[in-house]
C-alpha cells in the first residue's frame, strides 16, 4: 500500500474527499490542481493553468477539468462530477475506487466489469499535461469519451458565456487546436492514438465552487466544451491525453509519460513529502530563480522567499545551486536596501522592512551549508553594506536607525512587517514603531556582517561598525524587555510598549547572534509554550487578549482580520524549535520532536502531501488559506535538519 492513498469509503464521502486537494507544478510557474476525485471546487483548480507573459505573467487556467465516460454495450458512464446549483451531475465520484499519490497522482475507477486507471503528469519546464488512461480490465468492446472544458482566464477571475469567444477549432494530428480569445496561447488536445472528435460545441452553466463561496466570493462559472474525443480502448491498453500550448509528435506522448514517471521524486514517507512539496515552489524563468510563496493564488514574495529558501533548498535536498540562483536574483532587484515585497519590475512593491534582515539570516544558513570561508563576503559583502547603509542613514523615509541603534519604522495606513493584513484600508496590526523580530534580525545582520568583515579584513567597515552590537543590545533590553511579564513586547511605539503576547519574540531567541540573554530566552520560551504553543505551529495572538480570534474563516475582512489575531502559521515552528534545541539541548528533542511528528497527518489532509498556510488558534486547528506554502514546507524541513544535526553532534 502507497504512503499517500485514499479507499473508496472516504472517496465516495464527498464531505472528506472535497477538502483534499492535490497539486502537481511545472516548475516554471504552471500547474495542475484538484480535489483527490477531480471535482473543482476553486477558481484556482484547473489541469493546465499557466503564466501568460501578454498579461503580466498572470497565472490562467486554460484547460478546467476533462471528463471521462466509459462506453459498453451502448451504454455511457460518465465519470466526471461538477457541482450545479442544488445538484452534483455527473457522479463519478462512485466509480472511484482507489486514489494513490505515488509516483504520481492515480486514481482506479470500477464500472462493471470494467477497471480504468488514470494517471496525470505536468511536465517540467514545459506547458503541458499529460494523463495517461490504462484499461486494466474490461470483458467487451470498451470506447473511452473524453470532454474538454474550457475556462481561458485570470485565475482570479470566473469565466461567463459570452457572443466574444472563438467557439471554432482546427485540426491537428490526433486531437485539436481550440484559442477562445485573442492575446491567449492556443490549447493543443492530442492522444497517442488516432481517435475521432465529435464536435458538439456548448458552454455549461453555473458550475459552482464551494471553496469560493465560502470565502465570500462569486463562485458560478460558465464553462465551453468544444466536443469530444471518442477512440476504442482494449484491455491492457494506455492511450495518453496530452493538453500543451505547442503542438506535440503523439507517437512520443507514451515513451515521454513512462520517462517522466521513472524521473519522479518519491513521495513514500513523511520528510520525501516534504521534499516533493518543497521542489514545487522553486520556479525557473529565463535567467531567474524564484520561489512561489504559495499555491494555488500566492506569487513569489521576498519576505516569504528568505524565510522559506534555506528549508525549501539546504534543508530539502543541500541544493546549493538552486539557493544561490534565487538569491542572485533577488539580489539584482535589490533597491535602497530594501527588496521587492510583491510584483516585478516596474509593478515591484518595496514596502517590506524585514526583507532585507531575513536576507542576512538566509545568508547565514548558505554559509553554513557550503563551509567555503570568505564566500558570502565576496558574492554578497557590497550588497549587505548596502542595506545596513540605507537602513543606519535612512534612505527610505519611512524605516532608519535612531540614535538607539535600532530600527524605526512606520508609514501611515501601511502595514511594514509580516503581520501585514488591511482590511478596509486600515493595517489589523499595523506594529508602528520599533518592531521586536526586526530589531532582533538587525542585531544579528550587524553582528554577522562585523565577523564576515573581520574575516576578510574589511578595516573600513569594521571601524564604521564596531560600536554598534552593544549599542543595539543595551537599547534592545531597556526598550523591549517587559519585567511584569518576564517577555519581550512586541512593538514599541510613542505610546510605550505593546505587551500583547505575540510570537515575533520568538525569532530573537533562535538567532545565530541574539540581543537577550539566555536566562531571557527561557523565560520568554514559557511564556510562548504557554499561551501560543500548538501542534501546527504558533498562535499568532494569545487567546488570553480580547483581540484574539481563533477561527480562520468567513469573507476575506473576515479571515484578513483574524490572520494574525489568533490564527496559527506553521512557519513560526522553526524559529521555536532552533531556541529549544539551543537552549535546552538533549532535553528539548523529544517534544520538538513529537511535534514535528505531528504534521505527518497533513500529508493526507488539505493539501496532499503538503502543509498549509495556516491553521485555526482553536482546537482542531482546522487547516486554511494555501494548500501548500512555501515558508510552512521550508522551517518544518529545516526543523526536521535541525534535530538531525544537534544528534549527529551528540555521538
Amino acid at each position: 500500500m502507497g504512503y499517500l492513498k485514499f479507499n473508496k469509503e472516504e472517496l465516495v464521502n464527498l464531505e472528506y474527499a472535497l477538502h483534499r486537494e492535490v497539486l502537481a507544478t511545472n516548475r516554471a510557474g504552471g500547474y495542475a490542481s484538484t480535489t483527490i476525485v477531480c471535482c473543482n471546487t476553486r477558481k484556482y483548480h484547473g489541469l493546465l493553468i499557466l503564466p501568460i507573459e501578454e498579461f503580466g505573467g498572470m497565472n490562467h487556467v486554460l484547460l478546467s477539468s476533462l471528463d471521462e465516460t466509459i462506453v459498453q454495450h451502448g451504454q455511457s458512464f460518465n465519470l466526471g462530477i461538477h457541482k450545479y446549483p442544488g445538484v452534483y451531475d455527473p457522479r463519478g465520484h462512485k466509480y472511484i475506487v482507489d486514489c494513490e499519490y505515488e509516483p504520481v497522482w492515480t486514481l482506479l475507477y470500477r464500472v462493471g466489469g470494467v477497471v480504468l486507471k488514470k494517471e496525470l503528469i505536468m511536465v517540467h519546464n514545459e506547458a503541458q499535461v499529460m494523463i495517461r488512461y490504462t484499461l486494466v480490465d474490461a470483458h467487451s468492446e470498451t470506447l473511452l469519451r473524453l470532454k474538454p472544458f474550457l475556462a481561458y482566464r485570470n485565475v482570479h477571475d470566473l469565466s461567463k458565456a459570452n457572443m466574444m469567444a472563438n467557439t471554432k477549432y482546427e485540426s491537428v494530428t490526433n486531437g485539436i487546436r481550440s484559442r477562445l480569445y485573442v492575446g491567449f496561447p492556443s490549447l493543443n488536445m492530442q492522444l497517442s492514438k488516432p481517435n475521432e472528435f465529435v464536435a458538439v460545441p456548448d458552454w455549461y452553466y453555473n458550475i459552482e465552487y464551494l471553496e469560493e463561496k465560502a470565502r465570500g466570493y462569486d463562485y458560478r462559472e460558465d464553462l465551453f466544451v468544444p466536443g469530444y474525443f471518442e477512440v476504442p480502448i482494449k484491455k491492457g491498453e494506455s492511450i495518453v491525453f496530452s493538453a500543451s500550448v505547442e503542438e506535440v509528435n503523439p507517437n512520443v506522448l507514451k515513451r515521454k509519460f513512462q520517462r517522466l514517471v521513472d524521473l519522479r521524486m518519491p513521495r513514500d514517507n513523511f520528510e520525501n513529502c516534504l521534499k516533493y512539496s518543497a521542489s514545487q515552489f522553486i520556479v525557473h524563468d529565463g535567467k531567474d530563480t524564484e520561489v512561489v510563496a504559495g499555491y494555488p493564488w500566492f506569487g513569489r514574495w521576498g519576505r516569504d522567499t528568505f524565510i522559506a529558501l534555506p528549508g525549501i533548498t539546504l534543508a530539502a535536498e543541500q541544493d546549493i545551486k538552486s539557493c544561490k540562483e534565487v538569491i542572485d536574483t533577488m539580489v539584482r532587484q535589490l533597491h535602497n536596501g530594501l527588496f521587492p515585497n510583491i510584483g516585478k519590475r516596474q509593478d515591484a512593491a518595496y514596502n517590506s522592512v524585514d526583507a532585507p534582515m531575513w536576507f542576512f539570516w538566509t545568508l547565514q544558513q548558505l554559509d553554513d551549508a557550503m563551509k567555503k570561508k570568505g564566500f558570502i563576503w565576496k558574492n554578497y559583502g557590497s550588497k549587505m553594506k548596502a542595506i545596513l547603509k540605507a537602513f543606519r542613514y535612512g534612505t527610505n523615509p519611512w524605516v532608519k536607525m535612531e540614535e538607539n541603534g535600532l530600527i524605526w519604522a512606520e508609514q501611515p495606513g501601511k502595514a511594514l512587517t509580516w503581520m501585514d493584513a488591511i482590511v478596509k484600508g486600515i493595517p489589523v496590526t499595523p506594529r508602528g514603531g520599533y518592531a521586536v523580530e526586526i530589531n532582533a534580525l538587525w542585531y544579528n545582520a550587524v553582528c554577522y556582517s562585523l565577523r564576515l568583515a573581520e574575516e576578510a579584513a574589511d578595516r573600513r567597515f569594521v571601524e564604521e561598525w564596531k560600536e554598534m552590537p552593544e549599542k543595539i543590545r543595551e537599547s534592545f533590553n531597556k526598550l523591549f524587555w517587559y519585567e511584569e511579564g518576564k517577555y519581550l513586547a512586541d512593538y514599541v511605539d510613542h505610546t510605550g510598549q505593546n505587551t500583547l503576547v505575540r510570537p515575533n519574540q520568538v525569532i530573537a531567541c533562535s538567532l545565530e547572534y541574539s540581543p537577550i540573554s539566555d536566562d531571557m530566552k527561557e523565560r520568554v520560551l514559557h511564556v510562548v509554550r504557554r499561551e501560543l504553543l500548538t501542534p501546527k505551529g504558533l498562535r499568532t495572538l494569545s487567546p488570553k487578549s480580547a483581540s484574539y480570534k481563533g477561527r480562520y474563516e468567513g469573507d476575506q475582512n473576515e479571515r484578513d482580520s483574524a490572520y494574525h489575531q489568533g490564527t496559527v502559521w506553521p512557519w513560526l515552528i522553526g524559529p521555536y524549535i532552533e531556541a529549544s534545541l539551543k537552549l535546552r539541548g538533549k532535553q528539548a528533542l523529544p517534544a520538538v520532536k513529537e511535534l514535528l511528528a505531528g504534521f505527518e497527518e497533513d500529508m493526507t489532509t488539505y493539501g496532499v502531501c503538503s502543509i498549509a498556510e495556516v491553521y485555526d488558534g482553536d482546537p482542531i486547528h482546522r487547516p486554511g488559506g494555501c494548500i501548500s506554502q512555501a515558508w510552512s514546507v521550508g522551517e518544518v524541513l529545516r526543523s526536521l535538519a535541525l534535530i538531525k544535526k544537534f544528534e549527529r553532534k551528540r555521538k
